[in-house]
């Protein structure tokens, strides 16, 4: 009697089958509707199964990096959802806390569950003081690691972060380190900022880069405004 194929073997097949059928559309290669309701209608069952397969749930570490915009405006984007769903959001500013943001004043103003902490004082052009960036980073991640563990958080977004790993005022081994030592962690942690070290990308289970293609500033000499930036 043949084995059946290893959970993962499955897992795999199933990808390469909703691959190979695709997501339809007027791209879909059908003449006819008939065709084209019977290719969908085997895209939807492996997609079902696909979904039966994928069991696990876990605290995940989300990394949001790269040159374009939008990183942090992404992790405030789960803070929302976090929020709607009536859990407990912590958001930690590691650098760019100087700034007082639209999105500060909108998430404090719509929910209790908000904890926001804008520890950091400006660019490093700004602070001109390395000292004083590093106690900074150093306090804002001693809080950071009191929230992780404090299991009535769901979320915990720790925006730019990897900004700070990046000018070695913080080593990306000891986040690491610390989150492996939480055995069953049950929330998810939001790393933002370009920059993020390859040992965190090979750590964490989900990471977006955003990649720069055009930006007002660069080709256009237009300053950061309301709405857009903060």
């Amino acid at each position: 009697m043949q084995e059946e194929p290893l959970s993962s073997e499955k897992i795999f097949n199933l990808d390469n089958q909703a691959k190979e059928i695709g997501i339809g559309g007027k791209i879909s290669p059908e003449s006819n509707e008939s065709s084209y309701k019977k290719r969908m209608q085997q895209r939807k069952d492996i997609q079902t199964e696909r979904l039966k397969m994928r069991k696990t749930k876990k605290g995940l570490l989300m990394v949001f990096t790269g040159n374009g915009k939008g990183k942090t405006t992404a992790a405030l984007g789960m803070a929302l959802r976090t929020i709607g769903h009536g859990y407990k959001v912590a958001i930690i500013q590691f650098i760019k806390g100087s700034w007082t943001t639209g999105e500060e004043k909108a998430l404090k103003n719509f929910s209790s569950n908000i904890s926001w902490h804008a520890l950091g004082e400006g660019f490093t052009w700004e602070t001109q003081d390395r000292i004083r960036d590093e106690q900074l980073v150093k306090g804002a991640w001693q809080l950071a690691k009191g929230y992780i563990k404090n299991e009535s958080y769901k979320l915990i977004i720790l925006d730019e972060i990897n900004i700070a790993t990046k000018l070695g005022y913080l080593d990306s081994q000891e986040i690491i380190t610390f989150l492996k030592s939480l055995n069953n962690r049950k929330n998810h942690i939001v790393l933002t900022g370009r920059g993020a070290s390859d040992s965190i990308i090979n750590y964490a289970d989900l990471v977006t880069e955003m990649k720069l293609i055009r930006h007002p500033f660069k080709e256009q000499g237009i300053k950061a405004q309301r709405c857009v930036e903060f």
